[in-house]
């Protein structure tokens, strides 16, 4: 029974021939096939597996970035308000409480928590810490209780962007020890000189001695770099930087003596008397520094009570410097402190300035766009597709259509930019950067999606559908809106919520109709100037400032989340209506 005959015609008669199965040339072309199928699935797999890594490791690098931004550092302090702050106490209305000057007051009340500062520029460097909008909550809550007026008031002040990053980690590793001798500060403000009864300072003596030749190396390197330059300019630069570097390796080789400091080596601080002093010559027995936070008095303090910090990072390669680094850390062991959701970056429309920056101008703006997108879009496109594939006569001029139709799903995004431009804009003036020309051109852009799916949702319909309508004594236009349109209604909404998802995402054309300006304001109609979320994106990715990159990122993710809802909407509508003929 493993025998299989075949017939075939050999000129006027026919030939059997008989194939056995279980021969080893049978079974070899069996397993043969079977070997290349398994290699089809097992290139497949990895290819959905490469695919999936890229994927994932996109993710999870927007996702990683972005995150911090979600979440803001604040100052909790008491913040005392005169009784005659704001005018005449018991005659003090809203308007004066809301245009009031608060950035006195925060800054009075920064300084208390932080006291003994004599310096102006460390007075400086303490207030750079506060964001231009701490005062915004102080406005907020005495604009909703005028009571408080001559109060003290706990309020949440906000941190300017570099103090935020220096929380969420972006400072420098810190790296502390108590060492075992006994130090004496020569004074407790300005320069002063602390000695040891031993070595305390031999490690950290070591350690800028490795950065040293760490950074003769690197000179010594940029030097040949520049000395195969064939430009003389970079040949007398090199024989510069070999100067630099050789000096800096007599200093890392010279075993003892006292070392300058500067900004391009790690920072060397002692904490002791209950202040902070900044290394600027280092021994291993003593240091002569200056004093960042005030010292106690030898009788106020301990004298055993005292550590080596070291700043690993070097201080020409942070944001926040040692001053301020040293200010952050006492903030932080005061307690005053606190980290929360950052409600401001969903509340708060553009800002130069990142800490204050929020997407909700660029939110209203891509609703307002999408608003006059889908209204023009859905019903013409549905028409369009209605009238062509249903009433419109099979001629020249309608295959003309469809060609040009599905030639414009393919057109580069940016052609439809420049025709907005070219047609909105400058023939029929309609203002600039506003949502309603926005909406027209991402209206043309999805229109011929949305006329392509609508057609191929009308084609899934049964013609037995419509041929019973028209067999019951329906008319064809009956047979069509009454019968065939609901039936194909989900494959119409899955395609125009693809379609919408696609707009969503364009900024090309956005950005040639003028959708590009830098909007604070968050847009109140569909005539104001307003931007979209892809543009925010872009014109943030552009902007120098660290904190923005998290915020780009973070946008990032709320406009990833708005595709998955819209795409996750129209996998929803495609199962739970679609019907099986």
């Amino acid at each position: 029974m493993t025998d299989i005959s075949m017939s075939q015609p050999s000129g006027s008669y026919t030939v059997n021939r008989k194939f056995d199965i279980t021969s080893a040339e049978a079974q070899g072309r069996i397993r043969s096939r079977y070997r290349a199928e398994a290699r089809f699935k097992s290139y497949g797999l990895l290819a959905l597996g490469i695919t999936s890594v890229f994927v994932v490791i996109l993710l999870a690098d927007v996702f990683v970035r972005g995150l911090p931004a979600f979440w803001q550092h604040r100052l909790v302090l008491d913040v005392p308000v005169a009784a005659d702050a704001f005018g005449a106490p018991g005659s003090v209305d809203a308007a004066a409480i809301r245009g009031g000057d608060y950035y006195p007051v925060t800054k009075a009340a920064l300084a208390k928590a932080i006291p003994g500062i004599e310096s102006r520029s460390a007075e400086r460097q303490l207030n750079r810490l506060l964001s231009t909008g701490a005062p915004d909550i102080l406005r907020e809550t005495l604009v909703a209780d005028p009571s408080l007026i001559g109060k003290t008031v706990k309020v949440p002040l906000l941190l300017s962007d570099d103090a935020d990053l220096y929380f969420k980690g972006a400072g420098s590793k810190i790296v502390s020890r108590v060492p075992r001798g006994i130090a004496t500060p020569s004074g407790v403000t300005g320069e002063v000189t602390v000695l040891t009864a031993s070595n305390d300072f031999a490690d950290e003596l070591a350690t800028i001695k490795r950065a040293l030749s760490v950074r003769a190396g690197g000179v010594e390197r940029e030097a040949g770099r520049l000395q195969r330059s064939p430009d003389k300019a970079n040949q007398a630069r090199a024989v510069e930087l070999l100067e630099v570097a050789k000096a800096l390796r007599a200093r890392a080789e010279q075993p003892r003596g006292e070392e300058p400091l500067d900004a391009d080596i790690p920072s060397v601080l002692v904490e002791i008397n209950g202040g902070l002093v900044k290394a600027t010559k280092l021994s291993d027995s003593a240091i002569t520094g200056e004093v960042l936070l005030p010292l106690k008095s030898a009788d106020e303090a301990k004298p055993a009570n005292w550590k080596i910090v070291t700043y690993v990072t070097p201080e020409a390669n942070r944001k926040v410097n040692d001053q301020e680094a040293a200010f952050l850390e006492r903030l932080r062991s005061l307690g005053v402190v606190e980290s929360g959701f950052n409600w401001r970056f969903f509340t708060s429309g553009d800002s130069r300035e990142p800490e204050l920056a929020g997407i909700r101008g660029a939110l209203v703006g891509t609703a307002l766009t999408l608003l006059v997108t889908l209204a023009l879009c859905l019903p013409l496109g549905v028409g369009a597709a209605v009238y062509l594939e249903e009433f419109a006569p099979k001629n020249r001029l309608t295959d003309l259509v469809e060609v040009n139709i599905n030639n414009l799903a393919a057109v580069p995004s940016i052609v439809f930019g420049l025709l907005g431009l070219a047609v909105f804009l400058n023939f029929f003036g309609l203002p600039r950067s506003a949502p309603l020309v926005g909406g027209l051109v991402l209206a043309l852009l999805v229109l011929p999606t949305i006329i392509i799916a609508s057609r191929a949702a009308l084609r899934s319909v049964p013609p037995s559908i419509k041929e019973a309508a028209l067999g019951v004594g329906a008319s064809h236009q009956q047979a069509i809106f009454h019968h065939v349109l609901p039936l194909a209604m989900p494959g119409i909404m899955t395609g125009t919520i693809i379609g919408m998802a696609h707009a969503l995402g364009e900024t090309a054309p956005l950005l040639m109709i003028g959708m590009i300006a830098f909007i604070v304001d968050v847009p109140q109609s569909f005539v104001e100037s307003a931007t979209v979320m892809p543009v925010q994106i872009y014109l943030w990715s552009d902007l120098p400032e660290q904190a923005f990159q998290a915020k780009t990122a973070a946008a990032i993710i709320v406009l990833l989340g708005f595709l998955f809802v819209m795409n996750g909407l129209a996998i929803w509508l495609r199962k739970r209506f679609e019907r099986r003929w």
